[in-house]
């Protein structure tokens, strides 16, 4: 009976333990049914969110990046010391960045990039998030690779009162396809630097000279660094023992040729103990000669490789040859350079400034708007560009004899001039007479011919110095640049070109906003002023303001009364363009050097510096000693920097719109400015 009930009580047990595994099985896939179901959404969410994450990233990239374009009315405005430079890919000239003085002796930096189109004479403005900081002084050079760029490097920034000079050791490429700039990063760069030039020679950018004024002296340069636009690598050039080489200088031309570079001229200063500073113009002429080095059979395979795939060896030999000087050469000036006429292998040189630099009193200045060219083949010739008259009925030109330029005792060779030498010669010499309405009158004091409608004399731009030059096909291309009378300066934005290969006359496409002294009107700063005012008030002064809108809009703006919160700006700016001097004050006591912050530190460098100081301060007011003594000192410092926390901060604020990194800035605010080269005529010559 009882075997009976266990074997049938024995399949029961077994089914309900299979019953029992199934649906343990059944939970299990359950669950790994869901799991996986979770999984898989939560991928899909994933996958939303990384396609999300990804499209802000492009839409944050496209917004730093966006390039806008608008067309602008005229040129750029008044600059100089920008750069003017032949599209490499189009009929199109560049001009990037730029410096204007205003005539309060305020000096206002570009970092703008405007195209120029002769055949619809038609300007267009290019703005960009990422672009470099405002600069002038810089050099650029095109290259046809890659559908075109322009390679920027170096420049100067400098505070609104000109104080403080900021120098750039940075390298940017603007894209002429897309109108977008990229900063170039390389280990080894050339220093910080303005007023040094650049030439494209193949693959290489070639840089040489330049200055650095830290604020005590102006230190002018002469090494050599070449830019393979190929490897993206720097490399400087060293002089061998014995090697001719040229001195060092800054705003010379730096023009290239299929077997090298031509270098003339410049400007630097003599610097000699116990005397003051001697500015020097040059006029010597060099001749950088770059071979390509010869190939070497690869032993395995026998093919050629150059030299260049050893390491930190170039393909290429450089050398300096000095050039005499032969032709009608220019006089002895400073603020000019040559632009390349390519189609004709020619430098062209426009206008400059000679000065006597022969007493403490200041300078005696002559301003040219001659043109010369140079032929750069063979050992190069110098040659006088004059303005052709127009023939007259009868098939006579219209001219008076002119006197022929003697030669110059330096030269080693006869010249023989070209068709339009010796017409006009009179032209070649500087003219500083204007006209009532600031145009420059005829150099002659023959009647009739300052009547004649057709004299191409009449033409010609004003005198001027570090004007922009760019040559397009058989063009060239002036704009802007500084013109000075007396002890004020005018930045210019009148913009000419000239058929070189006609030389027929110069037609200006935009003329000056402003309205010039006249020859021998007083310009004192007083009366001058007096004098504006007096104009407002006049009938005629009245009639003129209505032919120059825009020169009396842009004084209005300058004659409005600012807001407190622009005055309260404006002194703080002021203050902390002063303040960046205290370091190099050599009359402050040791105590107040110990007790100011300077520009660039921090609280932690501020009290690390001066904490025995501090700790003497607290000791003579405070019985209490150790750790707390200590603290007594922190807080004695930290109040003390309280009180100089928004200057520094402005200090901050004006080498940051410089574009220097934390190292530089805090070096140049050590550096401070004396002043010294701050401003006047001494600073534009550099």
């Amino acid at each position: 009976m009882n075997m009976a009930k266990k074997k049938s009580n024995a399949p029961t047990k077994s089914a309900a333990k299979a019953a029992k595994k199934a649906k343990a099985a059944q939970k299990v896939e359950k669950k790994e049914k869901k799991k996986q179901g979770k999984s898989k959404e939560e991928a899909e969410d994933s996958d939303q969110d990384l396609e999300s994450i990804l499209d802000k990233l492009r839409r944050e990239w496209e917004d730093a990046h966006k390039v806008t374009e608008e067309v602008v009315e005229g040129p750029p405005s008044r600059r100089a010391n920008a750069t003017l430079i032949p599209c490499p890919s189009g009929n199109y000239l560049w001009c990037v960045g730029g410096e204007f003085f205003s005539e309060d002796k305020k000096a206002h930096f570009y970092n703008d990039v405007y195209r120029y189109s002769p055949e619809k004479n038609e300007w267009r403005k290019f703005i960009s998030p990422t672009c470099p900081g405002p600069r002038s002084a810089h050099a650029a050079v095109p290259s046809p690779a890659g559908g075109g760029k322009i390679w920027v490097f170096g420049g100067e920034f400098s505070s609104l009162h000109q104080t403080t000079f900021h120098h750039y050791r940075d390298l940017w490429c603007f894209d002429i396809t897309t109108h977008a700039w990229e900063r170039i990063e390389t280990k080894v760069v050339p220093s910080a630097r303005s007023g040094h030039r650049m030439a494209m020679w193949k693959h290489y950018i070639v840089l040489f000279g330049g200055f650095y004024d830290p604020g005590i002296t102006t230190r002018y340069l002469n090494d050599l660094w070449l830019f393979d636009t190929q490897e993206y690598r720097w490399k400087q050039i060293e002089s061998k023992d014995g090697e001719r080489w040229p001195s060092p200088r800054s705003g010379f031309s730096f023009l290239p040729t299929p077997e090298g570079i031509l270098l003339h001229g410049g400007y630097c200063k003599e610097y000699v103990k116990g005397k003051r500073p001697v500015g020097v113009m040059l006029d010597d002429t060099w001749f950088l000669r770059i071979t390509m080095n010869e190939t070497t059979a690869a032993p395995d395979t026998g093919k050629p490789t150059p030299k260049a795939k050893e390491k930190d060896v170039l393909p290429l030999t450089l050398k300096w040859e000095r050039r005499k000087k032969v032709g009608y050469a220019p006089s002895v000036r400073s603020g000019c350079t040559m632009a390349l006429w390519q189609n004709k292998g020619m430098g062209l040189l426009f206008g400059g400034v000679t000065d006597e630099d022969t007493s403490e009193e200041g300078l005696e200045s002559v301003f040219h708007n001659d043109l010369y060219g140079y032929q750069l083949a063979g050992n190069g010739r110098w040659v006088s560009l004059t303005l052709k008259r127009p023939k007259k009925p009868g098939g006579k030109r219209n001219k008076k004899p002119a006197k022929p330029f003697k030669k110059d005792e330096s030269e080693d060779e006869e010249y023989e001039g070209e068709e339009n030498e010796g017409e006009d010669a009179e032209r070649g010499k500087p003219s500083n007479t204007l006209t009532s309405n600031g145009k420059p009158s005829v150099g002659s004091n023959n009647v009739d011919e300052d009547d004649d409608p057709d004299d191409p004399n009449k033409t010609i731009p004003l005198t001027r110095y570090n004007a922009m030059l760019a040559v397009l096909r058989n063009t060239l291309y002036i704009y802007g640049g500084i013109y000075e009378r007396g002890s004020r300066e005018y930045t210019l934005d009148d913009f000419y070109a000239l058929q070189v290969d006609k030389m027929d006359r110069y037609i200006c496409l935009k003329e000056n906003n402003l309205v010039l002294p006249a020859e021998g009107e007083d310009i004192s700063s007083s009366e001058s002023e007096d004098d504006s005012d007096g104009e407002d008030s006049d009938d005629d002064g009245d009639q003129d303001d209505k032919s120059n809108e825009s020169d009396k809009e842009e004084r209005k703006i300058e004659e409005e009364e600012p807001t407190e919160e622009e005055k309260a700006s404006n002194a703080l700016r002021s203050q902390a363009t002063a303040f960046m001097g205290v370091a190099k004050d050599a009359t402050r006591s040791p105590e107040d050097i110990l007790s100011t912050p300077l520009p660039g530190e921090t609280l932690a460098m501020f009290y690390a510096r001066s904490r025995e100081y501090w700790a003497g301060k607290a000791h003579s007011s405070s019985d209490n000693r150790g750790k707390l003594l200590r603290r007594d000192g922190f807080a004695m410092a930290q109040e003390r920097y309280a009180e100089y926390e928004p200057i520094l901060k402005e200090v901050e604020k004006i080498l940051a719109e410089a574009g220097l990194d934390e190292e530089e800035m805090r070096r140049s605010a050590a550096a401070g400015a004396s002043g010294g080269t701050a401003a006047g005529q001494s600073r534009n010559r550099r």
